[in-house]
């Protein structure tokens, strides 16, 4: 009896020592392993079954021996992470003999990218693609319009992009950058094989100060600060033409997701004390301020979202316009304010967390960096992991968001966006207790040989100095912008 004790011991123990060393991102939820392989499984001959005993649609096991490999999974994506793990084993240049089960803890495990304020292009989206579906990130929300640029084409109204695709958050007058249909149909095309749904973004009734530039007849006026901040709610016109744009936007993304974004409304929504279509409404409709406008806004392209049969997501401003949580998602961004996720939650909705500590990538992540955000602290990689300590049916999962003011090139992006967003994929996907933040930096060793290869500018954590922080805008200090 003493010998078999000692045996399942040293069993367990190797398992151990095994995931270690296979240096595999996110962490599985179960792992058997023994020795290592004389010899490197050849890809192509690798067995995917579809077992609908393997329960849950992103699950999998993976059995390994020498003389086979085997994945199994209930469905084509959970055959797909299968392969991920194994591909991570081969990279680290030891595959262990064993069984791993595996099912991620979110079903929501998101990175968003906004392009409106500086433009990356299509080559960069599909590395970050690649990226994502290698570490099991499988929600990408494209932030695609705001105020300094529109970029995605819409043939009915063709000036979005000819004027309000001109422009970036450096420079005003930059160049037009913008995605056409068929670019944008190239992406999601790209991101389902990798089981990564795409998630457009078309930010409303804020934010629409691009979209003004190009159609001003719909501009609802703005503020000193932020003139032509928003769309007029006033106009019938108004609901006309954002109807024809989400129509079009809907045929080009299949996700059955679309994000109105509602947020910071308050910026620009002076104007409409002196625009007489809003003063009419507000009379026809019996509506005693601009925060009623404002529901009244979004009730109005919540049914016209729902009517395209998508489920309409926004940020957690949208709560103060009291629609029902049905159908209904909202994202937590303000992490100075948890009453809002509570009362989200209160109030039966779907959320989505992405506070802006620590998962907003345009706070810096080294107490060294100079260019980036900070509000009574940072986005530190050791944050990131450790987040979220929440466990709540409602929650859907989690989703870091990279602001772009201060990163204007495809190298800041890397360097303000990595290793973190590997932090979040396992945070994403493996259960509380089987997190460790000390292993997590043993096993990101093999994720920075990734990058390298990828030739990705990321932040190296364990030697801040390797990688110089690459220049970029100037500062930008908390303010009032979640973005």
């Amino acid at each position: 009896m003493k010998r078999i004790l000692t045996a399942i011991c040293s069993l367990l123990l190797i398992g151990q020592v095994a995931l270690g060393q296979t240096s595999v991102i996110p962490r599985p939820l179960s792992v058997e392993l023994s020795s290592v392989l004389p010899h490197t499984p050849d890809l192509n001959k690798v067995k995917c079954v579809i077992d609908q005993r393997v329960k849950g649609n992103e699950a999998y096991e993976l059995n390994i021996t020498n003389d086979e490999v085997v994945v199994r999974a209930s469905s084509q994506v959970g055959l797909f992470y299968g392969m991920q793990t194994l591909r991570q084993q081969i990279a680290s240049g030891k595959v262990y003999a064993g069984i791993i089960k595996d099912s991620p803890r979110f079903a929501w495990r998101g990175f968003m990218l906004d392009e409106s304020r500086h433009f990356f292009g299509m080559e960069k989206v599909k590395q970050l693609l690649d990226i994502m579906a290698y570490y099991k990130l499988n929600k990408f929300h494209w932030h695609l319009t705001d105020s300094p640029g529109w970029r995605i084409e819409i043939k009915a109204y063709p000036e979005l992009t000819r004027a309000g695709a001109i422009g970036n958050h450096s420079n005003p007058e930059a160049p037009a950058s913008y995605y056409t249909q068929e670019q944008i149909r190239e992406i999601v095309s790209y991101a389902a094989v990798r089981h990564i749904e795409v998630i457009p973004e078309i930010d409303m009734p804020g934010h629409a100060t691009a979209s003004n530039r190009s159609y001003p007849v719909y501009s609802g006026g703005g503020s000193k600060s932020h003139p032509d901040f928003t769309f007029n709610p006033g106009k019938e016109d108004t609901y006309v033409y954002l109807g024809n744009i989400l129509k079009e936007v809907s045929a080009l993304f299949p996700s059955k997701y679309l994000h109105i974004g509602g947020d910071e409304v308050s910026f620009g929504s002076e104007g409409w004390k002196t625009n007489a279509d809003v003063q009419l409404l507000m009379q026809r409709e019996g509506l005693n301020d601009l925060k009623q406008v404002e529901a009244y806004f979004i009730h109005r392209m919540a049914k016209n979202v729902h009517e395209l049969e998508k489920t309409l997501i926004g940020w957690d401003d949208m709560l103060d316009c009291n629609i029902p949580s049905a159908n209904n998602i909202v994202m937590w961004w303000r992490h100075d304010k948890p009453q809002r996720l509570q009362q989200a939650l209160d109030k039966g909705f779907n959320v989505i967390l992405c506070p802006r500590r620590p998962l907003y990538f345009d706070f810096i992540q080294h107490n060294t960096h100079k260019v980036g955000r900070v509000w009574n602290g940072f986005c530190p990689l050791e944050d990131v992991y450790a987040f979220p300590t929440m466990q709540n049916a409602q929650v859907l999962g989690i989703q870091a968001n990279v602001w772009t003011e201060v990163i204007s090139t495809s190298e800041r992006l890397d360097f303000m966006t990595f290793p973190r967003l590997i932090a979040v994929a396992e945070s994403a996907w493996t259960m509380p207790e089987q997190k460790d933040y000390d292993d997590f930096c043993l096993r990101l060793e093999q994720a920075y040989q990734y990058l390298d290869n990828l030739h990705i500018f990321y932040f190296d954590h364990r030697s801040p100095a390797r990688h110089a922080e690459p220049s970029g805008p100037q500062n930008k200090s908390m303010g009032d912008f979640k973005d």
